[in-house]
């Protein structure tokens, strides 16, 4: 995260001095209609760091407590697939080390909300810097400073399966040295948009290409996708302005090349590479980053960064496993997993069956008490009987899900018929790690049931509220 020019009014954001344990506020620095972004101060560490809050505007509100109340019930499933694929991007983007993408640190859930905290980058959005230094903005620039840090990066997103899916250069940031950090993914927008039914106001026209307005096979994403948006970046900073709609070039194309318009201070070879970059039908694009690389004539000055080892995550949250199609060998359009980071797949992966069971997701606090992440665990009962003495006992399954479930005073909790001591933290949640199965979840308390049935197939971190 970095610190923004433009510190609009943010009246739902957390007040100066509120403390996450260790961190405290110091200034909005940036936000949106689906966050606000903190500049806070690490006491631990003694460093500046920021601080990511998913707050979805149209759909909650800052209460007096200082916990999100969304504005009507009808908004719940809404506001917690964008929450939930909040988290998930988080956990996507802790598992990358690469000096010029998004670090993530830690995660927690805190205000029923949820919170990231990033390393802190100075400079200002790629956008910012083009409105107000346009002199910087030439040929050396963009194909000595600009494209091979951010090739490289983008490069490491796909080597690993996935799609940015949001590149643009309100998601470019530069930094004081002048290189490039390529920021968040946006899931959380995305995955909002697809409950809502307003999909094509989540994407930023004229950066998103033909094939994300629609989930047609016909229309397979790929490396492509993010090829095209990263083309709409060039063409917007040789031009001042995004390409037009690709919906409506498939109607009427009247994108005028670069290489026709001939804009002054910048070569033939590196127009026709935009424009191809642009092309608005998938095929006539380039395939992959190394395709992307050979076209632009960049030679291999990004590969350095771009083969990096990924690192372990840096957040308590386990690493996610990526889809099975992720794992096979490398083919000439089905390598990636189109569009994972959305929450359609990605919340799958951790709550997608509890969406389905119609269940309310909560995550509370109850008050501004320190609290990095819901902390209590729980233990299976004891048994009385001992295996048989000529029978290997066999290990116990490994737990694959963290699952912080809802709990109110007094509530016991049952699972598949046997009663488990469950003791909720500061914020209302208890803690507990299960391997895959089946789970036939109930809560009692004063003769009244909540019961929610779960399945449990893969790594992920679900957040549950039976009803």
């Amino acid at each position: 995260m970095s610190e923004m020019d433009n510190k609009k009014s943010m009246p739902n954001a957390l007040p100066v001095g509120y403390r996450f344990n260790e961190f405290e506020i110091k200034e909005v620095i940036g936000g949106g209609g689906f966050g606000i972004v903190y500049r806070a101060w690490d006491h631990q560490l003694e460093r500046t760091i920021a601080i990511k809050e998913f707050m979805p505007s149209s759909l909650a509100v800052r209460s007096d407590d200082l916990n999100l109340a969304l504005r009507s019930e009808r908004f719940s499933k809404t506001f917690h697939a964008g929450l939930n694929s909040f988290i998930q991007e988080a956990r996507l983007l802790a598992r990358f080390n690469h000096p010029n993408m998004l670090h993530v640190l830690r995660f927690w859930v805190q205000n029923d909300t949820a919170y990231m905290c990033t390393q802190f980058y100075s400079g200002t959005t790629l956008s910012n810097m083009a409105a107000q230094h346009p002199e910087v903005i030439n040929e050396s620039f963009i194909l000595r400073d600009l494209l091979p840090p951010l090739i490289g990066a983008i490069r490491l997103i796909h080597n690993e399966g996935y799609l940015h899916r949001d590149i643009s250069l309100d998601n470019i940031q530069i930094q004081a040295n002048m290189r490039p950090v390529l920021l968040d993914f946006g899931s959380a927008r995305k995955a909002i948009g697809n409950m809502s039914d307003e999909t094509e106001t989540m994407l930023k026209p004229g950066f998103a290409p033909i094939e994300q307005y629609s989930d047609g096979d016909e229309n397979e994403q790929g490396a492509w996708t993010d090829i095209y948006a990263l083309g709409a970046v060039l063409h917007t900073l040789i031009t001042g302005a995004p390409p037009a709609v690709s919906v409506v070039r498939s109607i009427e194309d009247s994108y005028v090349p670069l290489a026709q318009r001939r804009p002054a201070g910048y070569s033939l070879p590196l127009l026709q590479a935009i424009d191809q970059m642009l092309s608005l039908y998938p095929a006539d694009r380039p395939q992959n980053m190394d395709q992307l690389v050979a076209l632009l004539q960049l030679g291999d000055a990004d590969s350095e960064e771009s083969m990096l080892a990924r690192s372990g995550p840096g957040t308590m949250l386990v690493p996610v496993k990526a889809e099975e199609e992720a794992e096979k060998p490398v083919t000439a359009r089905r390598w990636l997993l189109p569009a994972l980071v959305a929450a359609g797949v990605l919340v799958g992966i951790g709550i997608g069956a509890l969406l389905r069971s119609g269940g309310g997701e909560s995550a509370s606090s109850a008050s501004n008490a320190p609290a990095a992440e819901p902390a209590a665990t729980t233990s299976a009962p004891a048994t009385n009987e001992a295996p048989a003495a000529q029978a290997p006992v066999a290990p116990a399954p490994a737990p694959v899900a963290q699952v912080y479930l809802k709990l109110r005073q007094g509530d016991k909790l049952t699972l598949n018929g046997q009663e488990r001591a469950a003791v909720p933290s500061a914020n209302g949640f208890a803690s507990l790690k299960l391997p895959a199965g089946d789970y036939q979840i109930v809560i009692s308390n004063n003769g009244q049931q909540r019961q929610q049935k779960i399945t449990v197939g893969d790594e992920g971190v679900w957040i549950i509220n039976p009803q």
